[in-house]
């Protein structure tokens, strides 16, 4: 890793923010593929002007290609109190992309014949009471059960710690469902917690042993664990917020142990990107399988939804779409991917709010061109 020294474009967040002039410096690895430098200088300026208007102080980027891990990449600060440079090995909450984590193990078990994803979800998480209609857990990964998602704004920046995901079921367990389970799509953090919990009743093993040893070992994510606020994780970022005058603040305090499966895991762009190789080659399912998860579903009265098992799913000039975004205190994350380009892209930042899909749509189409 080397640090470049920014010095024909002064872009400074630092200096937006606070009210000061400074230059940002940008670290990252340059040679990892065969992207060309032309194409690369394309890329970093694209990230730049994206960054000075929406005034994002730190961002990670990773780009793959062919399979391959081609350019990765951080511009302005992972901590701007300290100076500290956001670099492609800072780390950031996941947020949401933690769903795509999730959704694999489930399919990983769906698989191995360990789950089946049409049975009701007590089979495998007798915490979860039941309820007037069955709920599977294909209904949980398209977001079609019913269960709520957040009700009150201190769940989103809960400071309470959890030690165990079935404990996080007491949360939202007991409240009545939104609708009956296929009559509509309705977003849920809450509903990939019992999915957590079923992962840890069908493998017999914790959700944090299964995913390390099913998921970020197989695909070489050495850096991705749970977003644990006591813990020491080196290079892990400082988030912010931006107040309607303008200012920004650190964000507020908030304890992702509430979430874990579907929003309380912490990595890399470096591993995240792995992550998506991992997909694109069949290392973690099977390709059939990958297929299901990237199919739009419908609900009961035959409406098709734009999310598949885990996933969102869309058209971009043609060409299909898998991605999942993520948002919470301390930041905005997007993992987006081109199947049939075998291209993904891997953006992190640490500023909420930021709004990334059409900087990944850029960065890609600079890449195929």
């Amino acid at each position: 890793m080397r640090r470049r020294p920014h010095v024909l474009l002064t872009f400074v967040v630092a200096a937006l923010l606070l009210g000061q002039r400074s230059s940002s410096p940008d670290v990252g690895l340059l040679a990892f593929g065969q992207l060309r430098s032309a194409r690369v200088v394309e890329i970093e300026r694209a990230i730049r002007t994206e960054m000075e208007r929406q005034r994002i102080p730190g961002l990670s980027v990773a780009l793959v290609t062919e399979h391959r891990l081609q350019w990765a990449k951080g511009f302005g600060y992972a901590d701007l109190e300290n100076s500290v440079p956001a670099t492609e090995r800072t780390v950031y909450r996941l947020a949401s992309i933690s769903k795509t984590i999730t959704a694999t193990a489930v399919m990983q078990l769906a698989e191995r014949g360990k789950l089946d994803l049409d049975a009701p979800i007590q089979r495998y998480c007798p915490a979860f009471p039941e309820k007037p209609w069955p709920i599977t857990a294909r209904q949980l990964l398209a977001h079609v059960s019913g269960i709520r998602h957040y009700k009150r704004p201190e769940e989103i920046t809960s400071t309470r710690h959890y030690t165990r995901i079935v404990d996080a079921l007491e949360i939202f367990k007991d409240d009545p469902l939104e609708h009956e389970p296929g009559a509509r799509f309705t977003y849920t953090t809450y509903g990939y917690t019992v999915l957590g919990c079923a992962i840890e009743g069908a493998s017999g093993m914790s959700y944090l042993d299964y995913v390390r040893e099913n998921i970020f070992q197989p695909a070489g994510m050495d850096r991705a664990r749970d977003d644990d606020v006591f813990a020491l994780i080196p290079h892990r970022a400082q988030g912010y917020r931006r107040m309607p005058s303008g200012e920004l603040q650190n964000s507020p305090l908030a304890d992702t142990s509430n979430k874990i499966p579907g929003g309380g895991l912490c990595s890399t762009v470096l591993d995240l990107a792995r992550f998506a190789i991992a997909l694109q080659q069949g290392k973690l399912l099977r390709r059939e399988t990958l297929e299901k998860m990237w199919t739009p579903q419908m609900t009961r009265d035959g409406r098709q939804t734009s999310y598949g098992l885990g996933w969102s799913l869309s058209e971009h000039r043609g060409r299909r779409e898998v991605f999942h975004t993520g948002g919470q205190p301390r930041v905005s994350t997007l993992l987006y991917m081109r199947p049939e380009d075998r291209l993904a892209v891997v953006l992190m930042s640490n500023l909420e709010g930021a709004r990334l899909l059409d900087l990944a749509r850029r960065i890609a189409d600079l890449a195929l061109q």
